[in-house]
């Protein structure tokens, strides 16, 4: 579904990624892990056209590297970043509303405003308060909720958990391994190996922007070189 070939990114002078490749399959949670400041978050920004890069970010067979931001998102990725950009004046309802698919009329949309209450019942209470006064969980339910609006194949999601009470990353996690039954593809950008660990089919480890491992959950618990060079403080 989503391939990235021989992927570098800079910001300026800055040279962030270098040759990053890998692959995220149709309806598989993907978690790339490493320390701060590995490349993570570039990684996901290459993927949505937010930086300057070389390569080939190939969807669906198509390179859309170069492409804009919003183009790409209209091709079916979406995506969820660390500081999760709601709109903090206006209601739960109308951010949703905001991220809902604008060509309705290709078919039916996979996801509805009541899938989205559904899935996080917190939401529906909140649903005509501004958004700015949302706790910082509600917040996260909220932009992952927007961005589902949008009826997208694949989700990158940058920290979802960050800050997080646990009983809120556990709605999370459940509502991850949702949108991978429901056929939706996830490229988790987690810091909690635990969490990572249990809802992934693959995990990826970065460092200093390469891959440093591509592997099962599995391969990388068996492989305590890796976890502790690149992942472990």
């Amino acid at each position: 579904m989503l391939q990235l070939k021989n992927i570098h990114a800079f910001y300026g002078k800055s040279h962030v990624l270098h040759g990053v490749s890998f692959r995220v399959r149709p309806g598989e949670i993907v978690a790339l892990l490493g320390r701060n400041g590995s490349g993570r978050s570039t990684t996901a920004k290459a993927i949505m056209g937010l930086v300057e890069t070389s390569g080939a970010i190939v969807w669906k067979g198509a390179d859309i590297a170069g492409l804009k931001t919003y183009q790409i998102a209209r091709l079916g990725i979406g995506y969820v970043p660390e500081n999760r950009d709601i709109f903090p004046g206006l209601t739960v309802h109308q951010n949703l509303l905001l991220g809902q698919k604008a060509d309705a009329g290709q078919g039916a949309a996979l996801w509805s405003f009541g899938d989205m209450y559904r899935l996080f019942p917190a939401l529906l209470a909140r649903q005509h308060t501004e958004a700015g006064v949302l706790s910082g969980g509600e917040q996260q339910m909220l932009a992952l909720c927007r961005t589902l609006m949008g009826d997208p194949a694949l989700i990158v999601i940058d920290e979802p958990t960050e800050g997080l009470a646990p009983q809120i990353v556990a709605l999370v996690s459940q509502c991850l391994q949702t949108l991978k039954a429901s056929g939706v593809a996830v490229l988790l950008i987690e810091q909690k190996l635990t969490l990572a660990l249990a809802i992934s089919d693959r995990v990826l480890v970065m460092g200093r922007g390469r891959i440093v491992f591509d592997g099962t959950p599995a391969g990388l618990q068996a492989d305590a070189a890796i976890r502790q060079e690149w992942l472990e403080v």
